[in-house]
Protein backbone atom coordinates (compact mmCIF):
# COMPACT_ATOMS: atom_id res chain seq x y z
CA UNK A 1 0.00 0.00 0.00
CA UNK A 2 0.85 3.64 -0.34
CA UNK A 3 -0.40 5.61 2.66
CA UNK A 4 -0.51 9.39 2.90
CA UNK A 5 -1.51 12.20 5.20
CA UNK A 6 -3.41 14.95 3.43
CA UNK A 7 -5.08 18.16 4.52
CA UNK A 8 -8.48 19.50 3.55
CA UNK A 9 -9.39 22.80 5.13
CA UNK A 10 -7.75 22.67 8.56
CA UNK A 11 -8.06 18.91 9.04
CA UNK A 12 -5.35 16.31 8.62
CA UNK A 13 -6.63 13.04 7.20
CA UNK A 14 -5.22 9.55 6.61
CA UNK A 15 -5.41 8.43 3.02
CA UNK A 16 -4.53 5.61 0.67
CA UNK A 17 -3.28 6.02 -2.89
CA UNK A 18 -4.86 3.68 -5.43
CA UNK A 19 -4.27 4.14 -9.16
CA UNK A 20 -2.72 7.56 -8.40
CA UNK A 21 -5.90 8.72 -6.66
CA UNK A 22 -6.20 9.58 -2.95
CA UNK A 23 -9.01 8.12 -0.83
CA UNK A 24 -9.91 8.99 2.77
CA UNK A 25 -9.42 5.74 4.71
CA UNK A 26 -11.65 6.70 7.64
CA UNK A 27 -14.43 7.58 5.24
CA UNK A 28 -13.98 4.21 3.53
CA UNK A 29 -14.01 2.33 6.85
CA UNK A 30 -14.99 4.17 10.09
CA UNK A 31 -13.06 1.52 12.07
CA UNK A 32 -9.82 2.97 10.63
CA UNK A 33 -8.60 6.08 12.52
CA UNK A 34 -8.40 9.38 10.70
CA UNK A 35 -4.73 10.06 11.40
CA UNK A 36 -1.46 8.23 10.83
CA UNK A 37 -0.27 8.00 14.44
CA UNK A 38 -3.45 6.32 15.67
CA UNK A 39 -3.42 4.06 12.64
CA UNK A 40 0.15 2.90 13.27
CA UNK A 41 -0.62 2.27 16.93
CA UNK A 42 -3.40 -0.07 15.78
CA UNK A 43 -0.78 -2.39 14.37
CA UNK A 44 -1.37 -5.29 11.99
CA UNK A 45 -5.17 -5.50 12.39
CA UNK A 46 -5.57 -1.96 11.03
CA UNK A 47 -3.01 -2.61 8.30
CA UNK A 48 -5.10 -5.55 7.15
CA UNK A 49 -8.29 -3.48 7.20
CA UNK A 50 -6.59 -0.86 5.02
CA UNK A 51 -5.37 -3.54 2.61
CA UNK A 52 -8.94 -4.78 2.39
CA UNK A 53 -10.08 -1.28 1.42
CA UNK A 54 -7.34 -1.08 -1.21
CA UNK A 55 -8.46 -4.40 -2.71
CA UNK A 56 -12.11 -3.33 -2.82
CA UNK A 57 -11.24 -0.04 -4.54
CA UNK A 58 -9.11 -1.83 -7.12
CA UNK A 59 -11.91 -4.33 -7.79
CA UNK A 60 -14.57 -1.58 -8.00
CA UNK A 61 -16.35 -3.14 -5.01
CA UNK A 62 -16.39 0.10 -3.02
CA UNK A 63 -18.07 3.25 -4.29
CA UNK A 64 -16.23 6.08 -2.54
CA UNK A 65 -15.30 9.57 -3.58
CA UNK A 66 -11.82 10.40 -4.78
CA UNK A 67 -10.20 13.35 -2.97
CA UNK A 68 -10.04 16.20 -5.45
CA UNK A 69 -8.72 19.19 -3.47
CA UNK A 70 -6.11 18.56 -0.81
CA UNK A 71 -2.58 19.37 0.29
CA UNK A 72 -0.21 16.46 0.69
CA UNK A 73 1.65 16.53 4.02
CA UNK A 74 4.44 14.35 5.35
CA UNK A 75 3.07 10.79 5.57
CA UNK A 76 3.92 10.77 9.29
CA UNK A 77 3.56 14.46 10.14
CA UNK A 78 3.96 13.95 13.90
CA UNK A 79 6.50 11.16 14.44
CA UNK A 80 7.11 9.98 17.99
CA UNK A 81 10.84 10.45 17.35
CA UNK A 82 13.18 10.97 14.42
CA UNK A 83 16.63 9.42 14.13
CA UNK A 84 19.09 9.48 11.27
CA UNK A 85 21.69 6.82 10.57
CA UNK A 86 25.05 6.63 8.85
CA UNK A 87 24.68 3.52 6.72
CA UNK A 88 26.42 4.23 3.38
CA UNK A 89 30.15 3.60 3.52
CA UNK A 90 30.72 5.30 0.15
CA UNK A 91 29.45 8.63 1.48
CA UNK A 92 31.40 8.42 4.73
CA UNK A 93 34.64 7.43 2.99
CA UNK A 94 34.31 10.15 0.35
CA UNK A 95 33.55 12.85 2.93
CA UNK A 96 36.57 11.86 5.02
CA UNK A 97 38.84 11.63 1.99
CA UNK A 98 37.75 15.12 0.96
CA UNK A 99 38.74 16.41 4.41
CA UNK A 100 42.13 14.72 4.17
CA UNK A 101 41.50 12.16 6.93
CA UNK A 102 41.54 8.35 6.66
CA UNK A 103 38.44 6.19 6.73
CA UNK A 104 37.44 5.54 10.32
CA UNK A 105 37.58 1.77 11.08
CA UNK A 106 34.76 2.00 13.62
CA UNK A 107 32.30 2.55 10.77
CA UNK A 108 32.51 -1.16 9.97
CA UNK A 109 32.07 -2.24 13.59
CA UNK A 110 28.64 -0.86 14.53
CA UNK A 111 25.86 1.30 13.03
CA UNK A 112 25.41 4.75 14.54
CA UNK A 113 22.61 7.32 14.52
CA UNK A 114 21.63 10.63 16.06
CA UNK A 115 18.32 12.15 17.10
CA UNK A 116 16.99 15.07 15.08
CA UNK A 117 13.99 17.34 15.62
CA UNK A 118 10.78 15.31 15.28
CA UNK A 119 8.77 18.57 15.51
CA UNK A 120 10.27 19.96 12.30
CA UNK A 121 8.90 17.41 9.83
CA UNK A 122 7.79 18.54 6.38
CA UNK A 123 6.29 16.96 3.29
CA UNK A 124 6.13 18.08 -0.34
CA UNK A 125 5.81 21.77 -1.21
CA UNK A 126 7.44 24.97 -0.02
CA UNK A 127 10.18 24.68 2.57
CA UNK A 128 10.97 27.85 4.50
CA UNK A 129 14.52 28.42 5.77
CA UNK A 130 16.01 31.24 7.83
CA UNK A 131 18.75 33.45 6.33
CA UNK A 132 21.54 31.74 8.34
CA UNK A 133 20.50 28.39 6.87
CA UNK A 134 21.46 29.67 3.43
CA UNK A 135 25.08 29.89 4.54
CA UNK A 136 25.91 26.61 2.75
CA UNK A 137 22.40 25.14 2.65
CA UNK A 138 22.38 21.51 1.57
CA UNK A 139 20.12 18.55 0.84
CA UNK A 140 20.77 14.93 1.79
CA UNK A 141 19.28 12.11 -0.28
CA UNK A 142 18.14 9.26 1.98
CA UNK A 143 15.62 6.49 2.56
CA UNK A 144 13.63 6.38 5.81
CA UNK A 145 11.58 3.77 7.63
CA UNK A 146 8.62 4.10 9.97
CA UNK A 147 8.33 1.77 12.93
CA UNK A 148 5.02 -0.10 13.12
CA UNK A 149 5.07 -1.77 16.53
CA UNK A 150 6.62 -1.29 19.92
CA UNK A 151 9.75 -3.22 20.78
CA UNK A 152 12.91 -3.35 22.85
CA UNK A 153 16.17 -5.31 22.59
CA UNK A 154 15.28 -6.47 19.09
CA UNK A 155 17.74 -8.67 17.23
CA UNK A 156 18.59 -7.84 13.63
CA UNK A 157 17.21 -11.19 12.49
CA UNK A 158 13.74 -10.15 13.73
CA UNK A 159 13.91 -6.40 13.17
CA UNK A 160 12.44 -6.12 9.67
CA UNK A 161 9.04 -7.18 11.03
CA UNK A 162 8.96 -3.91 13.00
CA UNK A 163 9.04 -1.78 9.83
CA UNK A 164 5.64 -0.41 8.80
CA UNK A 165 6.93 1.20 5.63
CA UNK A 166 9.50 3.16 3.69
CA UNK A 167 9.71 6.78 2.49
CA UNK A 168 12.06 9.21 0.80
CA UNK A 169 13.91 11.47 3.24
CA UNK A 170 15.67 14.77 2.65
CA UNK A 171 17.77 15.62 5.70
CA UNK A 172 18.13 19.36 5.14
CA UNK A 173 21.45 20.69 6.43
CA UNK A 174 22.85 24.13 7.18
CA UNK A 175 26.55 23.35 6.88
CA UNK A 176 28.05 26.48 8.45
CA UNK A 177 25.94 26.08 11.59
CA UNK A 178 26.65 22.36 11.59
CA UNK A 179 30.42 22.70 11.32
CA UNK A 180 30.57 25.39 14.03
CA UNK A 181 28.95 23.10 16.55
CA UNK A 182 30.89 20.01 15.57
CA UNK A 183 34.16 21.82 16.30
CA UNK A 184 33.09 21.32 19.92
CA UNK A 185 32.40 17.60 19.33
CA UNK A 186 28.67 18.07 19.68
CA UNK A 187 25.86 18.46 17.23
CA UNK A 188 24.82 18.65 14.43
CA UNK A 189 21.81 20.15 16.32
CA UNK A 190 21.25 23.65 14.84
CA UNK A 191 22.67 22.52 11.54
CA UNK A 192 19.87 19.98 11.17
CA UNK A 193 16.98 20.84 13.47
CA UNK A 194 15.04 23.17 11.19
CA UNK A 195 13.70 20.73 8.58
CA UNK A 196 13.53 17.04 7.78
CA UNK A 197 11.44 16.26 4.72
CA UNK A 198 9.73 12.88 4.24
CA UNK A 199 7.28 11.61 1.66
CA UNK A 200 5.48 11.66 -0.60
CA UNK A 201 3.87 8.55 0.89
CA UNK A 202 4.59 5.62 3.19
CA UNK A 203 5.12 2.46 1.14
CA UNK A 204 4.46 -0.84 2.93
CA UNK A 205 7.19 -3.52 2.66
CA UNK A 206 5.09 -5.88 0.51
CA UNK A 207 5.18 -3.29 -2.29
CA UNK A 208 8.98 -3.64 -2.47
CA UNK A 209 9.27 -7.43 -2.58
CA UNK A 210 10.14 -7.38 -6.28
CA UNK A 211 13.21 -5.22 -5.54
CA UNK A 212 14.61 -7.33 -2.70
CA UNK A 213 18.30 -8.30 -2.92
CA UNK A 214 20.83 -9.81 -0.56
CA UNK A 215 22.37 -7.65 2.16
CA UNK A 216 26.10 -7.06 1.89
CA UNK A 217 28.46 -9.77 3.10
CA UNK A 218 28.50 -10.05 6.86
CA UNK A 219 25.24 -8.12 7.29
CA UNK A 220 21.70 -9.16 8.24
CA UNK A 221 18.34 -7.85 7.10
CA UNK A 222 16.35 -6.88 4.05
CA UNK A 223 18.01 -4.89 1.27
CA UNK A 224 16.42 -3.44 -1.86
CA UNK A 225 17.60 -2.49 -5.33
CA UNK A 226 16.08 0.99 -5.44
CA UNK A 227 17.61 3.67 -7.65
CA UNK A 228 17.94 7.00 -5.82
CA UNK A 229 18.30 10.35 -7.60
CA UNK A 230 18.19 14.01 -6.66
CA UNK A 231 17.65 16.85 -9.12
CA UNK A 232 18.10 20.53 -8.35
CA UNK A 233 16.33 22.86 -10.80
CA UNK A 234 15.83 19.89 -13.16
CA UNK A 235 19.57 19.05 -13.24
CA UNK A 236 20.63 15.72 -11.77
CA UNK A 237 22.96 16.25 -8.83
CA UNK A 238 23.05 12.83 -7.16
CA UNK A 239 22.53 9.19 -8.05
CA UNK A 240 22.85 6.11 -5.88
CA UNK A 241 21.08 2.94 -4.82
CA UNK A 242 19.53 1.76 -1.58
CA UNK A 243 21.29 -1.59 -2.12
CA UNK A 244 24.55 0.23 -1.38
CA UNK A 245 23.60 0.55 2.30
CA UNK A 246 26.32 -1.22 4.24
CA UNK A 247 24.33 -1.30 7.46
CA UNK A 248 20.77 -2.52 7.00
CA UNK A 249 17.76 -0.99 8.67
CA UNK A 250 17.41 -4.24 10.63
CA UNK A 251 20.88 -3.70 12.10
CA UNK A 252 20.14 -0.06 12.85
CA UNK A 253 16.95 -1.11 14.67
CA UNK A 254 18.93 -3.68 16.65
CA UNK A 255 21.26 -0.98 17.96
CA UNK A 256 18.50 1.60 18.36
CA UNK A 257 16.36 -0.71 20.49
CA UNK A 258 19.11 -1.90 22.83
CA UNK A 259 17.91 -0.91 26.29
CA UNK A 260 15.38 1.51 24.81
CA UNK A 261 11.83 1.12 23.52
CA UNK A 262 10.98 1.97 19.95
CA UNK A 263 7.41 2.98 19.18
CA UNK A 264 4.95 3.04 16.29
CA UNK A 265 5.54 6.28 14.45
CA UNK A 266 9.29 6.46 15.07
CA UNK A 267 11.11 7.56 11.91
CA UNK A 268 14.66 6.37 11.16
CA UNK A 269 16.70 7.62 8.20
CA UNK A 270 19.43 5.72 6.40
CA UNK A 271 21.97 8.49 6.25
CA UNK A 272 23.19 10.01 3.00
CA UNK A 273 23.72 7.82 -0.04
CA UNK A 274 27.04 8.19 -1.86
CA UNK A 275 27.09 11.47 -3.89
CA UNK A 276 23.88 12.38 -2.03
CA UNK A 277 24.68 15.95 -0.94
CA UNK A 278 26.48 19.07 -2.11
CA UNK A 279 28.95 18.81 0.78
CA UNK A 280 30.35 15.58 -0.64
CA UNK A 281 30.06 16.66 -4.28
CA UNK A 282 31.78 20.00 -3.62
CA UNK A 283 34.57 18.32 -1.69
CA UNK A 284 35.19 15.79 -4.44
CA UNK A 285 35.10 18.52 -7.08
CA UNK A 286 37.63 20.69 -5.24
CA UNK A 287 39.88 17.70 -4.61
CA UNK A 288 40.12 17.09 -8.33
CA UNK A 289 40.07 20.72 -9.49
CA UNK A 290 40.92 23.69 -7.24
CA UNK A 291 38.88 25.98 -9.50
CA UNK A 292 35.74 23.84 -9.11
CA UNK A 293 32.64 26.01 -8.63
CA UNK A 294 30.90 24.87 -5.46
CA UNK A 295 27.14 24.82 -5.26
CA UNK A 296 24.66 25.25 -2.40
CA UNK A 297 20.89 25.56 -2.31
CA UNK A 298 19.47 29.03 -2.95
CA UNK A 299 16.06 30.64 -2.45
CA UNK A 300 13.72 29.52 -5.21
CA UNK A 301 15.55 26.26 -5.93
CA UNK A 302 13.44 23.21 -6.74
CA UNK A 303 14.68 19.97 -5.16
CA UNK A 304 13.30 16.70 -6.53
CA UNK A 305 14.17 13.36 -4.95
CA UNK A 306 13.05 10.19 -6.66
CA UNK A 307 13.48 6.61 -5.48
CA UNK A 308 12.25 3.50 -7.28
CA UNK A 309 9.02 2.32 -5.69
CA UNK A 310 8.89 5.21 -3.23
CA UNK A 311 7.81 8.01 -5.55
CA UNK A 312 8.90 11.60 -6.16
CA UNK A 313 9.38 14.14 -3.36
CA UNK A 314 9.49 17.77 -4.51
CA UNK A 315 10.21 20.92 -2.52
CA UNK A 316 10.77 24.57 -3.34
CA UNK A 317 13.23 26.39 -1.09
CA UNK A 318 11.90 29.68 0.32
CA UNK A 319 13.78 32.22 2.44
CA UNK A 320 11.97 33.59 5.47
CA UNK A 321 11.98 37.39 5.57
CA UNK A 322 14.01 38.11 8.68
CA UNK A 323 17.17 39.94 9.70
CA UNK A 324 17.64 37.70 12.76
CA UNK A 325 21.00 35.89 12.73
CA UNK A 326 22.55 33.57 15.31
CA UNK A 327 25.77 33.47 13.32
CA UNK A 328 26.20 37.16 14.21
CA UNK A 329 25.77 36.47 17.92
CA UNK A 330 29.16 34.84 18.39
CA UNK A 331 31.07 36.42 21.23
CA UNK A 332 34.66 37.56 20.96
CA UNK A 333 37.11 35.11 22.51
CA UNK A 334 38.03 36.55 25.91
CA UNK A 335 40.21 33.60 26.94
CA UNK A 336 43.68 33.47 25.53
CA UNK A 337 45.42 30.15 25.12
CA UNK A 338 48.08 29.64 27.77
Amino acid sequence: MKLVTFKTGNRERLGIVVNQQVYDLHYCDPMIPGNMNHFLNGGEPLMQRAKGIEKKIKNYELNVLVQKEYDLLAPVPHPTSCRDGYAFRQHVAAARRNRGVPMIPEFDQYPIFYFTNHNAIYGPGELQCMPDHFNKLDFELEVAIVIGKRGRNITASNADSYIAGYMIMNDMSARTLQMEEMLLNLGPAKGKDFATVIGPWLVTPDELEQYKVDAKDGHVGNAYNLEMTCRVNDIEASRGNMADMDWTFAEIIERTSYGADIFPGDVIGSGTVGTGCFLELNGTGLLNDKSYQTQWLQPGDKVEMEITGLGLLTNTIVEEQSDWSILNLKKANSHENV
